[in-house]
C-alpha cells in the first residue's frame, strides 16, 4: 500500500508515528503505546495511541511483528519519514574533525578514499562505501606468463604501483619466448601510457609497418590491451570497510539478513552499479530496503553522495550500507560532509 503523504495525516497521527519511527531507530525494539504514552511531552492514553497506531498500521506505515509485541515503522513507513518528517542533525566538530582528519593525510587518491569510507564505517556504525572515480592506469611495465597451451596470464604493473592481471586467450602459435618478446616490446614501447593510448599506438606502428613484431604476436598483443582496456573502463572499482560493524552483538536473531548483506557486499559489481546511478543525481540518494531489488532479501539501506572533480563534474560515490534501522537524522548530514570534503580535496 502507498503511503499516505503527510500533509493528509491528522496532528495527532503525525506525533504518534514520528515517535514509534524515532524510537524505532534509537532502540531496534517496536514501540508499544504504554512506552509512548511515558514519553515526555505526550498527553494521549495508551488506547488513543493504541487507535492512533492501528490507522497507521492500516495505512501501510506501521507493522506489528508479532500479536503481542509494539509496532515498528514499514520500509515505506521510514520512507515517508525520511522525506518528509525528519530533523537532520549536522555534523559534531569531533565528526568533522575525524573525517577530515583521515583525508588529510595525503597518498595517493586510492588511499585517500579508503581513509573516507573508513571515517564513514567508524562513526557510523556501517559499512563505509566508495565508488572510486574510473580510469585507466599507467603502465610500468607488461609481461605474459603461460598458463595453457591456449591461455596466459597477462601482467600489468602501474606506474602507482599496482599489479593487475587478466586472463587472455591466445592466438595459435604462441611460444613461451614469443610471450616474453611481447611483453618486452609492450614494456618498453608503451611504459607512460595508459592502455587505451597503448593500443592505439600499436595499431598506428601496424599500419606503418613499424611494429618490430611478428604477425602472431602482434595479434596477442592487440587482443591483450583490447580485452584489458575495455574491461578497465568498465568495471567499477567499489572500496569497502567495516563489514564488521554489520554483525552488532544484539544482531542473533537477525543473522541470516546479516548474512545476506554481506554475501551482497562480497557482489561488488552489482554494489557499484547501484551506486553508479547516484552519480546522475545532484545530492544525496537513499535506498531503503526492498525498493531497490538487490537488498530485497537482506532489507538494507544504502546512504550515498556523489562527490565532484578539478572540473566540478561528478567523479565517484561515497556511503554507507547497513540495516534499514540507521539513525538516518545523523547519518545524512555525515556523508553530504564527507561527499563536500572529498570534492574540495579534489577541487
Amino acid at each position: 500500500m502507498s503511503a499516505t503523504p503527510i500533509a493528509e495525516m491528522t496532528d495527532r497521527a503525525r506525533d504518534v508515528f514520528r515517535l514509534v519511527v524515532e524510537g524505532y531507530l534509537d532502540s531496534g525494539l517496536p514501540m508499544g503505546s504504554r512506552t509512548i504514552s511515558r514519553l515526555p511531552g505526550v498527553n494521549l492514553s495508551p488506547a488513543s495511541i493504541r487507535n492512533v497506531m492501528q490507522d497507521l498500521e492500516e495505512l501501510g506505515l506501521l507493522s506489528h511483528p508479532h500479536t503481542s509485541a509494539g509496532r515498528v515503522p514499514t520500509e515505506g513507513g521510514l520512507r515517508l519519514f525520511v522525506d518528509g518528517m525528519m530533523q537532520a542533525a549536522a555534523p559534531s566538530a569531533e565528526e568533522r574533525a575525524a573525517i577530515e582528519g583521515r583525508l588529510d593525510r595525503g597518498g595517493p587518491i586510492e588511499e585517500v578514499l579508503a581513509a573516507a569510507t573508513a571515517a564513514l564505517s567508524g562513526l557510523s556504525a556501517c559499512a563505509g562505501i566508495v565508488l572510486v572515480p574510473k580510469r585507466e592506469p599507467v603502465l610500468r611495465q607488461f609481461g605474459f606468463v603461460p598458463l595453457s597451451a591456449d591461455q596466459a596470464l597477462a601482467v600489468m604493473v602501474g606506474h602507482d604501483g599496482s599489479v593487475e592481471n587478466r586472463v587472455v586467450e591466445l592466438p595459435a602459435g604462441i611460444t613461451a619466448s614469443t610471450l616474453a618478446e611481447a611483453g618486452n616490446y609492450v614494456s618498453a614501447r608503451f611504459s607512460g601510457l595508459t592502455l587505451a593510448e597503448a593500443l592505439a599506438r600499436l595499431n598506428s606502428e601496424i599500419r606503418a609497418g613499424e611494429a618490430a613484431l611478428d604477425r602472431v604476436s602482434q595479434e596477442l598483443v592487440a587482443r591483450g590491451l583490447a580485452i584489458w582496456s575495455r574491461d578497465g573502463a568498465q568495471r567499477p572499482v567499489l572500496i569497502v570497510r567495516g563489514q564488521a560493524n554489520l554483525v552488532e552483538s544484539d544482531a542473533a536473531a537477525d543473522l541470516e539478513r546479516v548474512r545476506q548483506l554481506l554475501d551482497e557486499l562480497e557482489g561488488k559489481e552489482e554494489i557499484a552499479r547501484l551506486l553508479d546511478s547516484a552519480r546522475a543525481g545532484r545530492g544525496m540518494k537513499i535506498f531503503i530496503g526492498s525498493e531497490n531489488k538487490l537488498f530485497a532479501l537482506s532489507g538494507s539501506s544504502v546512504i550515498a553522495a556523489p562527490y565532484r572533480g578539478a572540473d566540478g563534474k561528478v567523479v565517484g560515490v561515497v556511503g554507507v550500507i547497513g540495516p534499514t534501522r540507521l539513525n538516518y537524522a545523523r547519518v545524512v548530514p555525515m556523508v553530504d560532509f564527507t561527499a563536500q570534503a572529498l570534492s574540495r580535496l579534489m577541487a
